[in-house]
């Protein structure tokens, strides 16, 4: 199969070159030029990592297939401790499907203990020899799930930058622990959405790209702007599928609804591209925070990115500019030029309205609905108290906009949720909404939360208070180019 740019039509580059690149070099993001159709049905009662091998090898054509096999074998097998995919019943015709089981306890290990091995394979598959330079803005979980994916990665450099102030204290403290010798983070002064606009310069400045070119280095990324973070993340949509046939909650064929709690937009565009697939797939809810500017552009046609940005108890959501919905903009229209011409408004005017024809294509797979800092600490008490379910800050907001989804539309089919992160990695936030006295420390906030529930938290997160800090350089947004040059 062959990718090429959603702003240029003319780009094409198989899936080694679209993961070894990661960005087309106008800006736009590599998509399929056809979404292949699934023998579906035929997979149901494989495990995890044959069921990964047969969706990657649909989209990653120059791959071996057994090649396939071994890195989804190696990557899902014991570091998920067995629960890869796993689906949890949660009340009536609800589940949650737990994408945290790994070992940064949160859904991005799903792509990214996957991708260093898809990269390095590309690499052998184009015959590059260059060093890579990963550079990765993160507003909280991508970035330690990253840089415990290409740590130690033979030819791979990686640098992670985060908001200053803008995640938790775990998130913050998994990321500037880190171990390797080929590892860096920064905070950066300023949102997620600097950070991120800060990466997506140096990847569009040419001489950034010559000078690195000259010293055999290529910028490459470990964001889901890259291909290779969004196809792993399709697997488990069967995988979940595949559980409620099992659970007798759905017979093979009928629909289910999935809720995704988003900000960048590529947890829940995985989704789409298993609907694409054929998977019988009825609505992508998806579900935002008090940034609600998913919600609005789903529920008018308009984007706007020129809005107050407000730092909320789910951190990872926090985001005004969502790089994965020019993907969906772009299978929509079908158009490169006006993807291009979107994406142009956003970056000058913070804005842009697509047609009312492109909303109601959209709308036709995709609901919406938001949950500001009160509404999730009551929706975690709501689990917790009625149902006996312990949910992070995140999850909270998509089990909020999944129940009112259901009251609105009168819809009953078998509703997931996305559950993309452990509780304790807010634990906190989490206890306060359990009506418990929090303690500042987040350490001390783990062992309450521990003691309270009877649930344990994961030994990679409790053993962080153990581990040196080994990154504290707090930088501007313009400095990131200067990472990338090593000048800084």
């Amino acid at each position: 199969m062959q990718f090429h740019s959603t702003r240029n039509k003319e780009t094409y580059v198989s899936s080694s070159q679209a993961i070894a690149q990661g960005l087309s070099s106008e800006g736009g993001l590599f998509v399929p030029v056809s979404f292949p159709k699934a023998d579906w049905e035929s997979w149901k009662g494989l495990d995890y990592p044959h069921l990964a091998q047969k969706v990657l090898e649909l989209f990653l054509t120059d791959y071996d297939k057994e090649f396939l096999l071994k890195a989804a074998q190696e990557s899902y097998g014991e570091r998920f401790g067995g629960k890869a995919g796993y689906l949890a019943p949660v009340a009536q015709g609800t589940y949650a499907l737990e994408l945290w089981h790994g070992p940064t306890c949160a859904f991005k290990d799903y792509a990214l203990q996957l991708m260093p091995r898809l990269l390095v394979q590309a690499k052998k598959n184009l015959g590059a020899t260059e060093k890579t330079l990963i550079l990765v803005a993160t507003s909280g979980d991508t970035g330690k799930a990253a840089l415990d994916g290409y740590h130690d990665i033979e030819n791979v450099e990686i640098a992670v930058f985060y908001p200053d102030h803008g995640t938790s204290e775990i998130q913050r403290l998994q990321m500037v622990t880190q171990e390797g010798s080929n590892v860096s983070v920064y905070a950066v002064n300023g949102n997620f959405d600097d950070a991120q606009t800060g990466v997506k310069k140096v990847f569009g400045d040419r001489t950034i790209q010559e000078e690195l070119a000259g010293r055999n280095i290529r910028l490459s990324s470990a964001n889901s702007i890259n291909w290779g973070r969004l196809v792993p993340q399709i697997v488990y949509y069967f995988a979940a599928y595949f559980q409620l046939v099992e659970k007798g909650a759905l017979t093979m064929g009928q629909k289910a609804n999935f809720c995704v709690p988003t900000g960048n937009y590529g947890d829940i565009l995985a989704g789409y591209y298993a609907k694409q697939m054929g998977l019988p797939v009825g609505k992508l809810i998806c579900a935002s925070n008090k940034n609600n500017v998913l919600t609005e552009f789903l529920e008018t046609g308009r984007y706007n990115a020129k809005r107050e940005f407000y730092r909320t108890s789910s951190p990872s959501m926090d985001i005004l500019v969502s790089s994965n919905l020019e993907r969906l903009l772009y299978h929509v229209c079908g158009s490169d030029k006006k993807v291009a011409e979107y994406m142009s408004r956003l970056a000058k005017e913070g804005e842009y309205t697509i047609s009312p024809e492109e909303l109601t294509a959209i709308q036709a797979d995709f609901a919406c609905g938001c949950a500001n800092d009160v509404q999730v600490a009551q929706e975690i008490l709501h689990q917790y108290k009625d149902n006996g379910y312990l949910c992070d800050t995140h999850t909270a907001v998509a089990f909020k906009v999944a129940r009112e989804y259901g009251e609105k539309t009168g819809d009953n089919a078998p509703m997931v949720v996305l559950s993309t992160a452990s509780p304790f990695k807010f634990p906190g936030d989490v206890l306060e909404a359990l009506d418990q006295a929090a303690p500042e420390d987040d350490f001390q906030a783990m062992t309450a939360l521990e003691q309270f529930t009877g649930h344990k938290a994961p030994e990679s997160l409790a053993c962080l208070r153990e581990k040196p800090v080994r990154f504290t350089a707090v930088i501007d947004p313009v400095e990131i180019a200067d990472v990338a040059l090593g000048t800084k």
